[in-house]
């Protein structure tokens, strides 16, 4: 039985062209310019965003008998997530799925027994990688010195950027603590990156309280 819900953990256009490939692959669909193919990108997906892709979901295909809807984001509110649950377990037959994000640590469960997951067809090196490796492996002046960067932004923008880079590095930690032993220790980080995610959904968030605890719980040797 084929999958119809798919997530791709990759930066957006990595995890379009592989969405786009198993499409061309699986379904024999050609994915240049066929309005059956619907590739929508998002920095924050919200619930409103949610809505629109159930609106394009219900539509009829309209040169075929298959619709592929592609949502690529650069994190996902977990009201979202919630409000794709129904669709990714029930969508209009012939609909095909796929949703990309950075990482996978902020994929609600119920969402994500919904779904088969997809590699994106070479090694992963993304922004939440990268940017949680670097912080991971600095020493605590370094450290302070990333913290200080991220908490110290001059504008708006530039305080919103900073704000998905320390997001970034929660759900990086957060993966890597997924792939260790597991262990009481390993609990309670996952249990503190769930919750530290969480504030950070709040454009109020203490950014700079936040990368410290975070700095102050993860284990020694942790990579």
């Amino acid at each position: 039985m084929q999958h119809h819900a798919f997530v791709i953990e990759a930066e957006v256009e990595e995890g379009v062209a592989r969405a786009l490939e198993w499409t061309e692959k699986e379904l024999g669909m050609v994915t240049k310019a066929n309005p059956d193919v619907v590739v929508l990108k998002y920095g924050l997906f919200s619930v409103e965003d949610a809505r629109k892709v159930h609106a394009v979901a219900t539509q009829a295909p309209l040169r075929g008998t298959h619709k592929v809807i592609v949502i690529a984001a650069a994190r996902a509110y977990h009201e979202a997530q919630n409000a794709l649950l129904k669709l990714f377990e029930e969508p209009t037959p012939g609909t095909y799925l796929f949703l990309i994000l950075p990482t996978l640590g902020g994929l609600l469960p119920t969402l994500r027994s919904r779904v088969q997951v997809l590699k994106a067809g070479t090694e992963q090196h993304t922004v939440a990688s990268e940017l949680a490796h670097e912080f991971l492996k600095a020493a605590p002046k370094k450290r302070g010195a990333m913290i200080k960067k991220l908490t110290s932004g001059k504008d708006e923008d530039e305080r919103r950027d900073n704000r998905d880079k320390v997001l970034a590095i929660v759900n990086g930690v957060e993966a890597v603590m997924y792939r260790s032993e597991p262990s009481i220790q390993r609990t309670a980080l996952l249990e503190d990156t769930a919750r530290l995610r969480d504030f950070l959904h709040d454009r109020s968030a203490p950014v700079k309280m936040i990368l410290e605890h975070l700095s102050l719980v993860i284990p020694k040797g942790l990579t």
